[in-house]
């Protein structure tokens, strides 16, 4: 879930509850009741009765609440529509099992889960990086245990991120390690990492689950085949492994050695509920604890006595990926010596006028109202509006433009020359397919959207709707024209390179599936990064001219920015949800029933 990086839309209440902790207190306090109006969808007013705090003069506003006193027991179920792929951090990065894998396994570093900052809340209890910024030191706590006794040391740090780079191709992280030249151990409760060259976000590319090394052969030959990436009987998070039903559910029990204090909860369970009625219907009759809600889900549950609602802008966005090369021959950006192979254009959208007309005859405004029911705002670029400092404002979204789309598609040579209303060119149609999974409501509306806005101006559109495994094979071996697909988990950084580089290009596993290759961007992506003292004011305009040239280029349209929703039961105390991490502080949660 999560790979998931920006800015966020707290509720009203939660706003000032966080506003109200970063006051001193004043001696002024009276209590009140009084109804707050929230406004959870385009339509839908919910009203809820609170108590809240006026602390004197200043108006600092703090929400109380009557907790009970924590007690053990009970198991909390979360819903997703799809299983976990591997419970494998280094090889399971799709968002169900980077939920599954937080749960599990420690990481080198933690993450503030409401302002996304990397801080030193896991393994790493503190850092310093030399004058040069080239070499990182890391000083570990002693007191993490694994499941079954050894203790979580340096030597997995390294093993960890040396199996990455063994991994290579076979993990879409290669890009986390590639500018590493050593990792060293000195004792214990040192891990030394010297790169090659000044990376501006070394502290994410580090920031990943580590995996237990003695459970693993010491020459990485069985990363790909070790049971623990399917039964992690080793683990040293909130919880251990328990079983794993594929298709139904995956059973987590308490760790009691965990090193933040033992949950008070007995478990953790994810269920696998593919049918959303079924899985709306199981939120709402309390066989299940949580579920990340569509937009139409949420109008169905928002008043709901026994729910809470999170409503937070997500780290991601929407977008439809164009292939910029032939499906029918997939082949990397680069060859076994680094050098670029030329791609195969696809033969329709390798065109740009093509894909500029598919971005002006698509509404997007209208997309995002009706499918995603107002739960989404427009973007026109890659960098999200969150991250300020980077964010390029003055390039303005394609606009609804039907008129100028037909314009382009008739100087690229696509006319109607037979009146059916599909354009042709020197006797092909102008026909493309547009996946996306068929689990997803919000992407099943938008895609027929799409389909029919883009035959209105010539295309004959071919929407399917498939299995989300079936999906994620399509994507990367890049056998597509057109996906419907979202990221998530971007972090706080503006470096995506992992989508645009030619060594992302990798048929079966670069995220880079889309086959984009500019020179230029792979100049501003290496200069964005190793900009001396990683001052954001001098990084900035490498990543707004990057932002010009992926909005000119269009390997994608882009469709709305992620606005997520969360409704969990009341019956559970201690949740605090940030937008970087809905689950940061589960050893905390308790029944209050």
């Amino acid at each position: 879930m999560r790979e998931k990086w920006f800015v966020w839309i707290l509720t009203g209440l939660l706003v000032a509850l966080a506003v109200a902790a970063c006051q001193p207190p004043t001696p002024v306090v009276q209590t009140v009741i009084e109804t707050v109006h929230e406004t959870v969808e385009v339509t839908v007013i919910v009203t809820r009765e609170v108590t809240r705090e006026i602390v004197g003069p200043v108006q600092e506003v703090v929400v109380t609440a009557t907790p009970v006193p924590p007690r053990s027991g009970g198991v909390f179920v979360a819903a997703a529509p799809v299983d976990a792929t591997i419970l494998n951090p280094l090889l399971g990065v799709d968002s169900v099992s980077a939920t599954v894998n937080r749960l599990l396994y420690p990481s080198l570093i933690g993450q503030d889960p409401f302002s996304g900052a990397l801080v030193p809340t896991e393994l790493a209890h503190n850092w310093e990086v030399s004058a040069d910024g080239l070499v990182w030191t890391f000083h570990l706590r002693s007191d993490i245990f694994w499941s079954d006794g050894v203790p979580v040391d340096a030597d997995d740090v390294k093993f960890t991120l040396d199996a990455l780079a063994h991994l290579g191709e076979n993990s879409p992280l290669q890009a986390n390690v590639r500018a590493i030249a050593t990792v060293e151990t000195p004792d214990p409760q040192t891990v030394v990492v010297t790169f090659r060259e000044v990376v501006c976000d070394t502290l994410r590319n580090l920031a990943v689950g580590l995996l237990p090394s003695h459970t693993f052969a010491a020459d990485f030959s069985d990363l790909l085949t070790n049971s623990q990436n399917l039964t992690p009987t080793v683990s040293a998070g909130a919880f251990v492994f328990q079983s794993w039903q594929a298709g139904d559910q995956i059973s987590l029990a308490r760790n009691a050695g965990y090193f933040k204090g033992a949950p008070h909860l007995d478990g953790w369970t994810l269920r696998i509920l593919s049918d959303r009625a079924e899985r709306l219907a199981a939120l709402q009759k309390g066989e299940i604890d949580s579920l990340a809600l569509s937009p139409a889900e949420l109008t169905e549950v928002a008043l709901d006595p026994h729910l809470n609602i999170y409503k937070y802008r997500d780290d991601g966005y929407a977008f439809l990926a164009l292939n910029l090369a032939d499906p029918t021959a997939p082949q990397p950006g680069l060859d076994e010596t680094g050098a670029d192979i030329p791609q195969t254009p696809h033969p329709i959208l390798g065109d740009v006028r093509v894909r500029q007309a598919i971005a002006h005859g698509l509404d997007v405004q209208a997309i995002i109202r009706k499918a995603y029911l107002g739960q989404g705002y427009s973007l026109a670029a890659n960098v999200l509006p969150s991250i300020a400092w980077a964010h390029n404002g003055e390039i303005p979204p394609y606009a609804y433009d039907p008129s100028t789309a037909q314009q382009l598609l008739a100087a690229a040579g696509w006319v109607d020359e037979n009146g059916d209303g599909i354009r042709e060119k020197e006797g092909q149609a102008l026909r493309l397919r547009l996946l996306t999974n068929e689990d997803n409501q919000t992407r099943l509306d938008a895609g027929r959207l799409m389909a029919e806005q883009l035959a209105a101006i010539g295309f004959s559109i071919q929407f399917e709707a498939i299995p989300f495994d079936g999906l994620l094979r399509e994507l990367f071996n890049q056998r597509f024209d057109l996906a419907l697909v979202e990221w998530a988990g971007l972090g706080g950084d503006p470096n995506d390179q992992r989508f645009w580089q030619r060594s992302a290009d990798v048929p079966d596993s670069g995220f880079n599936f889309v086959s984009f290759a500019n020179g230029r961007v792979e100049e501003l992506l290496s200069a964005g990064l190793s900009v001396p003292g990683c001052d954001p004011a001098q990084r900035a305009p490498f990543y707004k001219e990057i932002q010009q040239i992926i909005h000119d280029e269009l390997p994608y349209v882009f469709v709305a920015g992620s606005v997520g929703n969360i409704g969990y039961s009341q019956r559970w105390q201690g949740i605090a949800p940030g937008p970087w991490d809905f689950e940061w502080n589960v050893e905390k949660w308790s029944l209050q029933e």
